[in-house]
């Protein structure tokens, strides 16, 4: 496939074009669709509906994420997931008796692009929902676009909270189901002196605000902290600043993104900064992104998912196999790309209860509630619009794949507004009352 050649060159060239990355811009107006002559469909009564996307034999969804530049690291498996449910979906039937039809739009890893392909895919394309985005900076910038046209965002990825939008479904994590069971089981095993580092956006930024309040809390100690433009290959600084600060060793919590984390994991072992006296906990950093920067820079280190492919479940045994059977036998599976796959499965089940996929406002109502036996094990769609998600903890092993080494014995339900920061403690989001609606004193 043309976009699997894509990303092999992408990750061939590595370091050397990490900089110019970030620049690729996608071609105004371009978008993958299949043909389709849908008609209009008859809306009703009072309903925010799209017109003419359910219409004839098919329902357009869009696509958006970052095929090209520092994110399409990350982002393009995400597309393969929701590719592959989509292909389940219409092979058993579709919606509603009809075809889902995708219409994908490159974000091209910058955010005025995605906001302006989130608009393209709502006016001109009448989609009737978008699966998209990766970074909160992307979220963030269609964000506004969504609200004006009360239209339904199914967004895959961790992220760092403070935030509960109508117009958005969370399926990845919060930061209570990810950052901070993390950053207690680092307190609790390996240390309480912590470096933080991350890529100069909104998400780690918000992520280690959390994170020092939590280390306050708990006893913890933030030794020092820095950051890196998305993009930005030059670590040595940081590295340099690891080392003052933590001349003895100490926990390093990374919420870099996209290719940045390639040089840094390589500078770290170079500096002779192992995981035996530096371990590095990632929240970015999954199945694919180990294979991508190389298994023997990440061993020993860890990451805080909800998913792992080592998941064992009949329901991941399933997914994986399906997914290396569409896309070959050398692929990996993530946690963004489980949480993706299902977000589509999820949108599916709520327009079969609402039974219209126009009538937007009823397929949000009808969302919330919903269960599905997902890859990482059952999974619920709560009244704060995030799901209700299970914990893990994982540490690479020489195979690449994660070695588990600590889950919750349920799924543990989603808190956005953090109860460590003072601004948001005792804040909640309940959007089956919108008397309560986004931000509301619990």
């Amino acid at each position: 496939m043309a976009k699997r050649l894509g990303r092999r060159k992408f990750l061939l060239y590595g370091s050397a074009t990490l900089g110019t990355s970030i620049l690729l811009k996608a071609c105004s107006g371009t978008s993958t669709t299949n043909p389709s002559s849908p008609t209009a469909a008859s809306p009703s009564p009072g309903a925010t509906t799209v017109a003419a996307a359910g219409g004839g034999d098919t329902i357009k969804v869009g696509i958006l994420h970052s095929l090209s530049g520092t994110m399409a690291i990350s982002e393009k498996s995400v597309v393969d997931a929701e590719m592959l449910a989509i292909d389940e979906i219409n092979k058993a039937g579709g919606v509603l008796g009809k075809q889902i039809q995708p219409i994908q739009e490159d974000g091209a890893s910058d955010w005025p692009t995605f906001a302006e392909k989130a608009r393209k895919l709502i006016d001109q394309d009448k989609v009737v929902t978008v699966f998209g985005c990766w970074t909160s900076a992307s979220r963030k910038a269609v964000l506004p676009v969504f609200e004006e046209k009360k239209h339904m965002l199914w967004y895959p990825v961790q992220y760092e909270g403070q935030e509960c939008s109508n117009n958005i479904f969370y399926t990845g994590a919060a930061p209570n189901q990810q950052i901070e069971p993390a950053v207690d089981w680092l307190l609790q095993n390996k240390g309480k002196r912590f470096f933080l580092i991350g890529s100069d956006y909104v998400f780690p930024r918000t992520a280690n605000t959390v994170i020092k309040e939590q280390l306050k809390a708990k006893g913890g100690e933030t030794a020092g902290e820095d950051y890196l433009p998305l993009g930005n290959t030059e670590v040595t600084p940081i590295i340099t600043k690891i080392k003052a600060a933590l001349p003895e060793g100490g926990v390093i919590f990374n919420t870099l993104n996209g290719d940045s984390n390639v040089a840094f994991f390589k500078q770290m072992q170079g500096a002779g900064l192992n995981p035996d006296k530096y371990p590095v906990m990632s929240v970015s950093i999954a199945e694919e992104e180990v294979k991508a920067i190389g298994t023997e820079y990440l061993k020993g280190h860890y990451a805080a998912w909800n998913y792992f492919q080592t998941v064992d479940t009949p329901a991941n045994k399933k997914f994986v196999a399906a997914f290396k059977a569409k896309y070959g036998a050398d692929r990996v599976t993530n946690d963004p790309m489980e949480a993706a796959y299902i977000a589509v499965y999820l949108w599916k089940q709520s327009v079969e209860k609402a039974k219209t996929a126009d009538d937007i406002e009823a397929v949000k109502k009808a969302a919330v509630g919903q269960t599905f036996d997902a890859p990482e094990g059952r999974v619920t769609l709560e009244n704060n619009h995030h799901l209700a998600k299970f914990v893990r903890l994982g540490e690479v092993a020489d195979d690449g794949l994660f070695k588990i080494v600590y889950e919750t014995p349920k799924a543990v339900s989603p808190v956005p507004w953090n109860q460590f920061v003072a601004e948001t403690k005792g804040y909640a989001c309940d959007w089956t009352d919108l008397k309560k609606g986004g931000k509301y004193k619990a």
